[in-house]
């Protein structure tokens, strides 16, 4: 794979960025790996300058361009942040283009960088024709977000980070958008820790690579995940030509198992993690990744603004059988609603919410429909209050 990204590239960007770059330095989630039986190692991306590893490959790249430049880019809001801070250190002027609907507190963060921002209607892929419409008219250059081998080195010090902090690495999980991070940690893993397998995680409504692999040539998906930083339609040319070579395995988790993820991360490692940034994490909880020894799962970013991740948690108990809401019958008379609340007590669960509907539910005369949101433990808790509320006579049905 020389002729792609070589090791020295690597290197070099690792110097360029040294001053640059915040240490990330990997930690053993303790209560992970006692989850899923193996060492699980995070590399806490998250906490880097602008909350994800973006800033590196756009430092890279962008360090290397004619001082003064203005650049030019499109994101949702990771690479928006790291270009912008890049051509901030740089000297660069910038400008970002990024989807109308994209998160305030993203584009707060890209504009305090620095950065013009540019909104228009439409996704990423949108904002990627505009950025390098606007390159073309007014010679400005486009920062590529990960189909360059600048970009690519640059992501790829993160895995000249892990071949020296967690030598006895088995397996390196990665998240796949458009394939640079994959692509550089591939690289450097290939280099410098020969026999450590790299696998890459595809959100299941954004899996682009797997099928691109497959194809031998970028092949277009239309993307539908809570993932909005994988959200891609195509991998980049290089990154998949890298991937081909390097990377040993393509696995995809769902939007359940991520918000899952995001959930765990919150409660056992107290890290905020975005969806996409928690895919790695995702997948090894899953049990997408074979092998028993220490996994090392990149948590790219951090970036998720705050009503997004309240939507992400209530997604992610449910998904891991942590509340559910179930609609049950009773009687409209008094002391019925006690007397419900009391099985559901006695099998151990939490009553969050009571809802009544006495009309316009098809109930017979004196009856009353009821919603109750439950804590649980786990889906067999769950089970266990289905069970309970049946056999006092109760008729449940879960509630959508």
């Amino acid at each position: 794979m020389s002729d792609l990204v070589h090791i020295d590239e690597i290197v070099a960007a690792q110097t360029r960025l040294q001053s640059v770059v915040r240490p990330t330095r990997s930690i053993v989630a303790e209560s992970l790996s006692r989850v899923v039986g193996r060492p699980v190692v995070v590399k806490p991306e998250h906490l880097q300058r602008t909350g994800s590893f973006k800033i590196r490959g756009a430092y890279n790249f962008i360090a290397q361009r004619p001082p003064g430049v203005p650049v030019v880019a499109a994101s949702a809001g990771n690479h928006a942040q790291g270009v912008a801070l890049a051509a901030a250190l740089t000297g660069h002027p910038s400008r970002i283009y990024m989807p109308r609907l994209a998160s305030l507190p993203k584009l707060a963060a890209t504009r305090g960088y620095g950065a013009e921002v540019i909104q228009i209607d439409g996704g990423v892929d949108d904002c990627m024709v505009a950025a390098i419409d606007d390159a073309g008219r007014t010679g400005a250059v486009f920062v590529p977000p990960f189909d360059d081998r600048d970009v690519i080195a640059g992501q790829g010090t993160i895995g000249l980070e892990i071949a020296d902090e967690v030598p006895d690495a088995e397996v390196v999980v990665v998240p796949i958008g458009g394939g640079g991070l994959i692509a550089g940690v591939a690289a450097a893993i290939a280099a410098w820790r020969r026999g450590v397998r790299v696998i890459g995680v595809e959100a299941e409504g954004a899996a682009s690579m797997s099928a691109s692999i497959a194809a031998g040539h970028p092949v277009q998906v239309t993307p539908s995940t809570m993932a909005d930083g994988v959200a891609l339609r195509a991998p980049g040319a290089l990154p998949l030509a890298i991937c081909r070579g390097l990377v040993d395995e393509v696995v995809q988790v769902s939007d359940e198992q991520i918000s899952t993820a995001v959930v765990m991360l919150i409660e056992r490692v107290k890290a905020v993690v975005e969806p996409s940034g928690a895919m790695a994490i995702a997948a090894i909880l899953a049990g997408a990744i074979p092998g028993s020894g220490p996994a090392v799962a990149v948590c790219s970013g951090g970036n998720v603004d705050s009503l997004l991740l309240a939507r992400l948690i209530d997604h992610g108990l449910a998904s891991a059988g942590r509340f559910q809401v179930l609609r049950v019958v009773i009687g409209d008379q008094p002391g019925t609603l006690h007397t419900l609340t009391g099985v559901i007590a006695s099998v151990g669960a939490n009553l969050l919410t009571v809802e009544h509907h006495r009309e316009g539910q098809g109930l017979p005369i004196a009856s009353v429909a009821v919603t109750l949101t439950i804590e649980t433990r786990d889906r067999d808790h769950q089970l266990g209050v289905v069970d309970a509320l049946e056999a006092a006579g109760y008729a449940v049905s879960e509630h959508r």
